[in-house]
């Protein structure tokens, strides 16, 4: 059973950064792809960015150029830099292991105008 562990949200204002991280474990972390999704309230849950074993990277249009996603297959570990963040960025942040079902708790980032 995959799990995964995510930290690092909270409340920063516009213009601000943050740095997500997602502790996976029960699972062989370096051949897997991994993704940093998001739900805003009253919207469905949607794709921000993800990361290939292999460390292609992906983004949503709405991220590029803010935010990158990275992973240190030793740790264990995928991040989430976020930079320049806006308040439509507000939101439930998940990590999630590409092609599984597995998902985390969710962290929760609040962006204040």
């Amino acid at each position: 059973q995959v799990q995964l562990v995510e930290s690092g949200g909270g409340l920063v204002q516009a213009g601000g950064s943050l740095r997500l991280s997602c502790a996976a474990s029960g699972t062989i972390f370096s051949v897997k792809d991994m993704g940093w999704y998001r739900q805003a309230p009253g919207k469905q849950r949607e794709l921000v960015a993800t990361i290939t074993s292999f460390g292609n990277t992906n983004y949503a249009d709405s991220v590029k150029g803010r935010f990158t996603i990275s992973r240190v297959n030793a740790k264990r570990t995928v991040y989430l830099q976020m930079n320049s963040l806006k308040p439509e960025d507000t939101a439930v942040y998940y990590c999630h292991t590409e092609g599984s079902a597995s998902w985390g708790q969710g962290t929760q980032v609040t962006v204040s105008s």
